[in-house]
């Protein structure tokens, strides 16, 4: 509804704007009123090559860039071509173009009909890169972004380095939230460590287009750290501000700028983005038991290159380095194998059944921690209600928008950040332990949105909802579908290149 009532306002605006245009070549200008035909026919007064302009307005976000073009083109047409008219002529064209016609009874002319006037070699260039950001910024706004992996959560699915392209229409494009910001930049400006590259003086409410389909199991999604709101600029989302406040205390991280650095709060959208497989889906009940992930009670689908971390009898030392780099060991694993507090290296099956074959390797132990034994550091932060740890964890539900969660003194551990940050109610837990939200008494509260479960492929070493919880719908950016390029920092000359996942579908 809300985009019929757009339409309309947008047609109601064009008419006044086109009326010169149409006047002067004998056309009705009620007919800019007719959808896709006016536009047409703006196009075709306008004299420029219809196929360069016409189809693409069909697709969202780029018709807006169309429009644009063709708001310049008729600025011309009335003998205005600076760049501040332009500009007019593009974000204020139901104020300008009727001041031209009506005001200051300016005709209209095509502008091909014109005597042909030559730009100076800066306006070349200016109306040349002004068009090419404009085209980039849209596509990399609402269809496709690129991104590096920074980290091994997802290994050997994707691996560091590796160069991929993200879908912003599999689920529906994210309307910009932050408006104010500079380009490309997710929050950092370039050449700084802490200056925020966007400002929060505007700010849109969430709203997603709808896009090619839902969100489902196994998905590689990309999204905006959900604890990743308030973070200190040391330790950027390494470690998240909440897990700081947690070890340390609120009063030191803020008041010790050495150790901690600038503390700042993030908007939704210039959050860090994280990419990590969903799990679980709204309405789903996730629970892990001796690392095998249940869904619903049912055993899941595990992704084809699922690592752990293991444990080689009698010792490492017994596989060459060679063989370890052949199998596809990192040296930050082959670090963490050979170091007397850890011993481990993560493996797929694969790797397992390779290095169980070698005569030198007694067994390969899967290091599986027993169940109840609670870990503070995991969501929702209560070993002694919740004795989850990483292999065994759950059961935890995963709300789906209109649900109506049943607050308890224990359940509210797992709900509390959803209830207060994510949809930005105030939640008071009384001393008889009851609760009041937004100021009123209940034992109830109804999601305002979607939830999903993600999950690293290198299980035990993924910072994912097992330490930090839900996904909120707002925070999804979309689909990593693609890899394009694969950088292998332990590598050397043409090496680096893994030539194998490039151009390759992710799974």
């Amino acid at each position: 509804m809300a985009w019929i009532l757009l339409v309309i306002v947008y047609k109601l605006l064009l008419l006044p704007s086109l009326q010169g245009v149409f006047t002067a070549y004998g056309k009705n200008p009620l007919l800019s009123l007719i959808p896709f035909y006016g536009e047409w026919l703006w196009i075709k007064l306008l004299k420029v090559k219809w196929y360069g302009y016409f189809p693409f307005l069909f697709f969202p976000f780029i018709n807006v860039f169309v429009f644009w073009l063709l708001c310049v083109e008729t600025s011309y047409g009335y003998k205005r071509r600076k760049v501040w008219e332009c500009f007019c002529a593009c974000v204020f064209f139901f104020v300008y173009f009727p001041l031209l016609h009506f005001k200051n009874k300016e005709t209209f002319v095509c502008a091909k009909d014109l005597p042909a006037v030559k730009k100076s070699t800066a306006r070349e260039w200016l109306d040349t890169t002004v068009f090419a950001l404009t085209a980039v910024l849209i596509i990399h706004a609402f269809y496709f972004k690129g991104y590096v992996i920074p980290s091994s959560s997802m290994e050997k699915s994707l691996n560091v380095g590796d160069f991929l392209f993200v879908s912003k229409l599999a689920y529906g494009p994210r309307i910009p939230q932050t408006v104010i910001c500079f380009p490309f930049v997710q929050h950092t400006l370039p050449l700084t460590k802490d200056v925020p590259s966007y400002l929060t003086w505007l700010q849109l409410p969430y709203h997603r287009l709808p896009g090619l389909g839902d969100v489902r199991h196994n998905d590689v999604i990309v999204f905006n750290f959900p604890d990743g709101d308030t973070v200190s600029s040391v330790y950027q989302s390494n470690i998240s501000y909440n897990t700081l406040v947690k070890e340390v205390g609120r009063q030191r991280v803020w008041n010790d700028p050495a150790s901690f650095g600038r503390i700042t709060y993030r908007p939704v959208d210039k959050r860090e983005n994280f990419v990590k497989r969903c799990i679980g889906l709204p309405g789903d009940t996730v629970s892990v038991i001796d690392c095998q992930v249940f869904i619903n009670g049912k055993e899941a689908q595990n992704p084809q290159n699922l690592q752990f971390n293991y444990r080689i009898l009698p010792s490492p030392s017994v596989v060459s380095t060679r063989t370890w780099k052949e199998l596809g060991v990192s040296n930050d694993d082959l670090k963490m194998l050979f170091h007397p507090d850890y011993g481990s290296v993560p493996l797929t099956q694969e790797m397992v059944q390779k290095l169980e074959a070698m005569p030198n390797v007694e067994s390969v132990q899967a290091l599986i921690e027993p169940a109840g034994l609670g870990d503070e550091r995991l969501f929702p932060y209560s070993p002694k209600d919740y004795a989850w740890n990483v292999d065994n964890y759950g059961p935890v539900y995963v709300p789906a928008k209109g649900d109506t969660l049943h607050l308890d003194s224990q359940n509210i551990a797992l709900y509390k950040r959803l209830i207060t940050i994510y949809e930005n109610n105030t939640l008071e837990t009384l001393a008889d332990g009851s609760f009041l939200i937004n100021g009123e008494a209940t034992d109830t509260y109804v999601c305002q949105m979607n939830y999903y479960w993600a999950m690293g492929d290198n299980r035990h070493n993924s910072a994912d909802s097992r330490f930090w919880g839900f996904v909120p719908e707002d925070h999804l950016v979309g689909k990593a579908f693609f890899v394009w390029f694969s950088w292998n920092k332990d590598a050397s000359g043409l090496k680096k290149v893994r030539w194998n996942k490039l151009m390759r579908v992710i799974r």
